[in-house]
């Protein structure tokens, strides 16, 4: 039997691609990548993933690559898209990461759910053949959706795929995918759009920040998700809540070094402090977190502050003003 990895986001591309090479005899494994910073909710994305593999049958890999894919943000090769999207360098990555597969446990052919001309930097027929060339797969990566308008690969050739069953999407009209979708009584899907949070301005910003200071690693990157972040120098942040929720996900991340705030006799978000811990940065950090309740038009209010492990300590202060919390956000 012939057997196929296929590159599965949970979109519809991905379940149509899927789909099609299914209904053609052949076993495919869904392959899906995952870096738990780059999804606003990890769990809930692996919950979405499984549900849309669970509907067409397709036994699913999620394979999270969070530590290697930040060297890629660091420096990629082919650029950012609109905002922090390194998208042809993140297809490249993925698809080198299949081929390992593909050549490790006996697989036939890769292919993946794109459609020529639906994205503008990731989708042109330009790089398309980049993401080919880089990841090894010149001539042998299958994009079903689009097959019949671009050069037979090599699973073709042989006779392991056939290529009058394939399809020739173009463009950026969705009309083709949801006549399909309906056909094969495909409900659940991702969002065309997509989900990924290094195409959104805000968390781009906060990316860049952390990279511009030098800090990107794992447990930075965690936090850029939640509450709002103020850059108070070169080597220290602030984080403050903006509802229970994300309070309880910033106290989770505290480490060794960092400071908690929270108002000691009256509702508030919980802050972080993260870096320089001197006087002025645990003043600056408390005035913070007042500024974001409603005792902020006090004159003086009482703020606690404490270390992961150790005592709380209190201080007196006013809120932060509009206009130095908009100098310091990030």
């Amino acid at each position: 039997m012939v057997k196929a990895i296929g590159l599965f986001s949970g979109g519809l591309d991905s379940i149509l691609a899927c789909k099609l090479i299914m209904e053609q005899g052949i076993k495919v494994k869904g392959l899906a990548f995952l870096m738990d910073f780059a999804s606003r909710d990890t769990d809930g994305f692996k919950e979405r993933l499984k549900k849309t593999a669970k509907q067409i049958n397709l036994e699913l890999d999620i394979i999270d690559v969070s530590e290697e894919f930040l060297e890629l943000i660091r420096n990629p090769v082919h650029g950012f898209g609109k905002n922090l999207n390194p998208c042809i360098d993140c297809k490249t990555f993925f698809l080198t990461k299949a081929k390992e597969i593909m050549d490790k446990e006996g697989y036939d052919l890769i292919f993946t759910g794109e459609v020529i001309g639906q994205r503008p930097m990731s989708q042109r027929k330009e790089a398309l053949n980049i993401i080919s060339n880089s990841s090894g797969l010149k001539g042998t990566l299958l994009r079903p959706l689009s097959a019949k308008i671009l050069p037979e690969t090599a699973a073709e050739q042989k006779g392991l795929v056939d290529r009058s069953k394939l399809l020739d999407l173009n463009g950026r009209s969705r009309k083709p995918q949801m006549a399909l979708a309906q056909k094969y009584g495909i409900k659940i899907y991702g969002t065309p759009a997509g989900g990924c949070l290094l195409t959104d301005p805000i968390f781009a910003k906060r990316l860049l920040d952390i990279i511009e200071h030098d800090s990107l690693d794992k447990e930075s990157i965690k936090l850029l998700k939640f509450g709002r972040h103020f850059r108070l120098d070169a080597k220290t942040k602030v984080i403050v809540g903006r509802d229970e929720k994300e309070n309880d996900i910033i106290e989770e991340q505290v480490q060794e070094n960092d400071l908690l705030f929270e108002g000691d006799d009256f509702s508030s978000p919980i802050g972080l402090l993260r870096g320089n811990i001197t006087q002025e940065n645990i003043k600056k950090a408390a005035e913070l977190v007042v500024s974001h309740t409603r005792e902020s038009a006090k004159e003086k209010v009482k703020v606690i502050f404490w270390p992961k492990e150790g005592f709380v300590d209190v201080l007196d202060v006013s809120a932060a003003s509009p206009k130095e919390r908009e100098t310091l956000r990030i």
